[in-house]
């Protein structure tokens, strides 16, 4: 393996620091903006640099999100888009595809797709909500997370064996387990009209149901909101200093304080917005629903995973050059089975907040497979991973997929009747062909595509 660019001396700051971010070829590389600058113009020559060269990061998707919104807010009834209401809704409905996308985006990294990952999700739902039944197994809700959990980890890490070990193609076995699981989903049911349901008078089940439909008040979701900005401010100066005093490179503190200051704001917003009434004159409703802490944790969880730890680098390793990967010792099949498995399992938790979404139920006429899968790769590609592997971060499934939630409840808002629910398939799938062909560009420019 070569080395960590995270590692590289960072030399003597000062009048005579050579500005590397005036080497246009090393700044088109892969390598992030703080491993070459030094301060704060540095860095966003080297960000500019790096866009040139094909490498946008969450740009594309961010402005993607911006047009949306811009563009539902003026042709909706009434300009309803972005009402505090209807923007709650959609973090509600997004909260789910972003889940599902991070568990994609671990597969898609090592260039490698999961088809079955809607099917599996909506079993690890299910389940879940079985066993909290009463009368019936009357697990404590924990425990059957766990065990929902466990179970799709398990048929990832199947899956996961059938590719690594027998090199079957990725696409083969999990569209062979999309369909298996789907039927399987139907069994568990009890037929293809049968629900499960939670029971909202029993705390043990209602606790899954408040995962998305239970609400934190504004005043202690600004406590947690201001413990987040200190924490995360701690740790990157902590970081930061700990860093430097080894003599290794580390952000300049001008973009600590930018991106502290933007979570900031961005936090601050959300609490705001869910913080108005969203009741009527006869019932207040406010409060922060407790999917958006969930989701985040997930988030940094993943981050962590990806960027701070052996086995994310070798994920990236894998779908960057596995041949590479291979030679420099890294067990490529014990690699993918794992990635597999924590992409089910990953998954059987968003399912577990899709069941929530509904209100507590699932039924095979309320749930799709088939539509969860198209909207989590789309909402992972459109983020901003690559299809081709060794590109790509938890974050961007999160942008991906709070896209896809806007254009669909965006449809919904429109009232078109008959063509609501083909939109709600045509938008999203003009935008993952412009977010494939602006990936095949910047890869193409960096000699990172090669087709045989």
């Amino acid at each position: 393996m070569t080395a960590d660019p995270g590692e590289t001396p960072a030399g003597k700051a000062g009048a005579g620091t050579t500005d590397l971010t005036l080497d246009a070829t090393v700044a088109a590389a892969d390598v992030p903006p703080e491993i070459l600058a030094q301060s704060l113009g540095q860095y966003m020559r080297a960000s500019w640099l790096r866009i040139r060269s094909g490498n946008s990061g969450i740009l594309p998707v961010l402005l993607a999100i911006v047009i949306v919104a811009v563009v539902f807010e003026i042709i909706t009834p009434e300009h309803a888009y972005l009402r505090p209401s209807n923007l709650v809704y959609i973090f509600g409905l997004s909260t789910v595809y972003m889940v599902l996308a991070i568990a994609e985006t671990i597969v898609l990294l090592l260039a490698e797709v999961d088809l079955s990952v809607g099917a599996v999700a909506l079993i690890g739902g299910v389940i879940a909500f079985k066993l909290v039944q009463q009368p019936g197994p009357d697990w404590p809700w924990w425990a059957a997370l766990l065990a929902a959990l466990v179970i799709c980890g398990g048929i990832g890490a199947l899956q996961g064996a059938l590719v690594a070990l027998l090199r079957i193609p990725s696409f083969v076995v999990t569209l062979a387990g999309f369909l298996l699981f789907s039927g399987i989903l139907i069994v568990i049911l009890g037929g293809a009209d049968s629900t499960v349901s939670l029971d909202t008078s029993i705390p043990n089940q209602n606790i899954i149901y408040d995962m998305v439909q239970g609400l934190i008040p504004p005043g202690f979701g600004w406590a947690i909101l201001s413990t987040v900005v200190v924490v995360a401010g701690i740790v990157q100066l902590l970081r930061t200093f700990s860093r430097r005093r080894r003599g290794l490179t580390a952000p300049p503190l001008a973009l600590i304080g930018i991106r502290i200051a933007l979570l900031a704001i961005v936090g601050a917003a959300v609490v705001i917005i869910c913080s108005v009434n969203r009741g009527s004159s006869l019932k207040s409703v406010t409060g922060i629903p407790w999917v958006i802490p969930i989701v985040l944790v997930v988030l940094g969880a993943w981050t962590l995973v990806l960027q701070r730890t052996r086995y994310g680098r070798y994920i990236y390793a894998i779908g960057g050059n596995p041949e590479a990967a291979r030679r420099a010792g890294v067990s490529l099949p014990f690699i993918r089975i794992w990635a597999f498995a924590l992409c089910s399992a990953t998954a059987a938790l968003g399912g577990i907040l899709l069941g929530s979404f509904f209100l507590g139920q699932y039924s095979s006429n309320i749930a799709d497979p088939g539509q969860l899968v198209l909207y989590t790769v789309a909402a992972a590609v459109i983020g901003g991973v690559s299809l081709f592997g060794g590109r790509g971060k938890a974050i961007h499934g999160v942008l991906g997929g709070l896209l896809i939630g806007g254009i669909a409840y965006g449809v919904t808002l429109l009232t078109l009747g008959s063509l609501s629910t083909p939109l709600q398939y045509i938008l999203p799938g003009g935008v993952l062909l412009i977010a494939v062909l602006i990936d095949v560009s910047s890869r193409r420019g960096s000699g990172g595509v090669t087709r045989v």
